[in-house]
């Protein structure tokens, strides 16, 4: 090939990279002329150091899980409209405290933490997976003309990491080239805040040590010189031209941060091999209990804000369209005991005292109801009026009245079973329901981060939760 093609090749390349370069760091990013902290310089007192996600991605029906209703064993022939819950209650660790069956081992940690069950999820016009998880994460409803930041970037960028080497927002268990990856991507997120705050992505915690290590077969010095290529890469982008100075600064620290961690002994915590067999056996249900170990190793190392996902990829795991009833039943099973240890294990290493535990869904289903009750959406599933095939024996439908959150730690009311949902069709919050602000407020609240913390965005004044109106839910907390 001529050598002025080959350069021109090169060139062509160069300019593409950088292009792609600064759109992917220019998102919803500010420049330093309308990104300014409004935050209070007195934070409040803290009684967690560390959040930990356990997101049930999908849409988990809390008549099938942790909010179980009357059950109705399967019949061939039996009546749809009677099915509230086709798994029989069990005993929790709390009296009069009853989960489905299968939540057997979490159900034996709830001494150790609170359940709410009249979590609300929003009224969005459309009842969709992504819609409610970006609501659910950022806490704003998209879209949005400015890219709002996820709560673990609000909580890197407000408190900073507590082990500098370790990542201080990692997310882990959702692959991005799946199903609506586009749509994912765009709350996993640090939007106007910084590439810097963003997450660390782990999309299978099983080979969380490649995350931190050159490929295999790649010596330090290549790496370096790998390193030093991708820097001038950089200088010769877009950005550097014509990017403001905070991103280019919150880019290159990104790019130390990662470069810290490479070559640091905390890399380790990213290796599940150097668990004993006994332990990692007890959390490998799948790559969700693998992220669950992963997670308390992190955890116990200096992150600040972890999340683990069933992950989400359409009519898989919890998004039960079909064969409901069976697909709840394996999704427990892959949560059930890893969870339960993750609380556990925290608790004996003296750690839960200063880490919060939340387990979550973007919404409940129904066999029958397609969205909130009075507010009739489209259905997305045909449901015989009479059951015949085990597959429409369980929930299959969207419902946003009546959610199920859990917390551990960090200060929360022990055995605290807060709110209430209907015993009857629809089986909708009826006492202290709780919304999406006060979740996020209260998580923030523990943290130590103000209610008015915000920062002016063109003008706009950006807060952690809408216009600031999060409020904590006080009764929670011990």
């Amino acid at each position: 090939m001529h050598p002025h093609h080959t350069d021109q090749i090169r060139r062509d390349f160069l300019k593409k990279m950088g292009a792609a370069t600064l759109s992917a760091m220019s998102v919803g990013l500010p420049t330093s002329s309308f990104l300014s902290s409004c935050s209070p310089s007195e934070k409040m007192p803290s009684s967690i150091d560390t959040v930990i996600l356990l997101w049930m991605a999908g849409g988990m029906a809390h008549t099938e899980t942790f909010d179980p209703k009357a059950y109705a064993p399967y019949e061939k022939g039996m009546d749809s409209k009677k099915v509230l819950s086709t798994f029989p209650k069990i005993p929790t660790a709390v009296d009069d405290l009853f989960f489905s069956e299968g939540l057997e081992n979490i159900g034996s940690v709830m001494d150790k933490g609170a359940i709410i069950r009249s979590y609300r999820a929003a009224d969005l016009g459309h009842i969709l997976h992504t819609r409610h998880q970006y609501h659910w994460h950022t806490c704003y409803e998209p879209p949005q003309s400015v890219q709002p930041p996820h709560i673990g970037a609000w909580i890197a960028k407000e408190l900073g990491p507590v082990n500098p080497v370790i990542p201080p927002f990692i997310s882990m268990g959702q692959r991005f080239t799946v199903g609506e990856g586009e749509e994912l991507k765009a709350f996993h997120s640090a939007g106007f805040l910084g590439t810097e705050f963003g997450p660390f992505l782990i999309p299978d915690p099983s080979t969380g040590l490649d995350s931190v290590r050159p490929p295999q077969g790649m010596t330090p010095q290549r790496f370096e010189s790998r390193n030093k290529l991708y820097e001038e890469l950089v200088k010769r982008s877009p950005l550097e031209e014509h990017g403001s100075g905070y991103q280019k600064e919150s880019l290159k620290r990104s790019m130390e941060q990662a470069y810290r961690l490479l070559n640091s002994p905390e890399a380790k915590a990213f290796d599940l091999s150097q668990e004993p067999k006994e332990v990692y056996d007890t959390y490998n249900t799948g790559r969700f209990g693998q992220g669950c170990l992963l997670a308390r190793r992190l955890a116990q190392e200096g992150a600040r804000f972890i999340s683990v996902s069933t992950e989400y990829e359409p009519f898989l795991g919890w998004d039960t369209h079909e064969n409901g009833h069976t697909r709840a039943k394996n999704m427990k099973a892959a949560i059930d005991r890893p969870i339960a240890q993750l609380i556990r294990d925290l608790d004996e290493s003296g750690h839960l005292d200063r880490t919060l535990v939340v387990l979550a869904s973007e919404f409940s289903r129904d066999a029958i109801l397609e969205g909130r009750p009075g507010e009739k959406v489209k259905d997305q599933v045909d449901q015989p009026d009479q059951i015949n095939d085990m597959k429409y024996y369980g929930m299959h439908r969207h419902f946003t009245d009546g959610c199920s959150i859990l917390m551990w730690g960090g200060g929360i009311k022990k055995g605290l079973v807060y709110g209430k949902t209907a015993d009857e069709r629809p089986c909708s919050s009826t006492e202290k329901t709780v919304v999406i602000n006060q979740i996020h407020q209260t998580i923030y609240h523990m943290l130590g981060i103000p209610p008015e913390t915000h920062y002016t965005i063109e003008g706009r004044p950006f807060y952690t939760t809408p216009d600031g109106s999060g409020e904590a839910v006080l009764d929670l907390l011990a």
